[in-house]
């Protein structure tokens, strides 16, 4: 029996989880299987999901759907519970399942990257993403967080850190480099362009710097930070890793991960 899988969300054509999953359902021999890609409107998640046929069994969730897919779901993972968004819909017997694989993805490519136990940190943002950056910071120890904004940080993501025991504190943009402080790693969960200047910012030897986005690779940031002397690890080891746990989730087998890891590669340098 076909058993079909997708990722829904708003832009989704440059979406890299077909390439991610479909290399995953080659390796581990599941011909049957099937992953699609389709574009789905704010609002619009539930009746998406309630209209997928019986042959359904996960739904990849992007933004801007990551809350609707926690609100829709039956029952829900405690990373979903905890961030307050699922980026995976898994069918079971009684109804939708709701988990945030992004936080393992940041985790792993954090380790990746050479992040051991980390004092304090710096996250670009406060949206759904910085909340999964949150959850996977505390597993690092992390207990001093800053939020570096352009305006005001999101209730949901300062009511997490204060749930997480963290000490918690913002910055604007326009406060400049001087007051960002020198945290052992710095996460930027914002889209290319909306970064904060690079300029007189002094980060301590050590620091990993993380940027979420992958595409465009290096982003004006990186490129800004690698001038600086200082290395920032790409966004797609956490896609990978997010995929990985998702494939797992999904299919119910371990996920070939180098695999993986190695078509999103080629997909990413035949990119325009």
């Amino acid at each position: 029996m076909t058993r079909r899988a997708g990722v829904v969300g708003s832009p989704i054509t440059h979406s890299m989880s077909p390439v991610l999953h479909r290399a995953a359902y080659a390796a581990l021999g599941l011909a049957d299987w099937t992953f699609d890609r389709d574009q789905v409107e704010a609002g619009g998640l539930s009746t998406h999901v309630g209209g997928l046929s019986d042959e359904w069994v996960g739904v990849s969730v992007t933004m801007p759907l990551k809350e609707e897919a926690l609100a829709l779901a039956v029952t829900r993972g405690d990373e979903a519970e905890l961030v307050g968004a699922a980026n995976t819909l898994t069918r079971g017997e009684q109804g939708w399942r709701a988990d945030n694989t992004d936080v393992q993805g940041l985790e792993m490519a954090l380790r990746e990257a050479g992040l051991g136990e980390v004092g304090s940190a710096v996250i670009v943002g406060s949206g759904a993403t910085a909340r999964s950056a949150l959850l996977a910071l505390s597993r690092f120890g992390a207990h001093d967080v800053t939020f570096l904004v352009r305006d005001q940080v999101r209730p949901a993501a300062a009511a997490l850190a204060e749930r997480l025991g963290m000490t918690v504190s913002s910055r604007n943009y326009a406060h400049g480099s001087g007051a960002w402080g020198s945290p052992g790693a710095v996460i930027s969960t914002v889209p290319s362009g909306a970064t904060p200047p690079v300029d007189g910012w002094r980060l301590p030897e050590g620091c990993v710097v993380f940027d979420v986005v992958y595409a465009g690779w290096p982003t004006p940031w990186a490129a800004q930070w690698r001038s600086e002397g200082v290395t920032v690890a790409r966004g797609d080891r956490m896609l990978l890793h997010q995929a990985v746990a998702q494939v797992q989730l999904m299919t119910g087998r371990n996920a070939p991960v180098a695999l993986m890891g190695e078509a999103l590669s080629a997909a990413l340098r035949a990119a325009p």
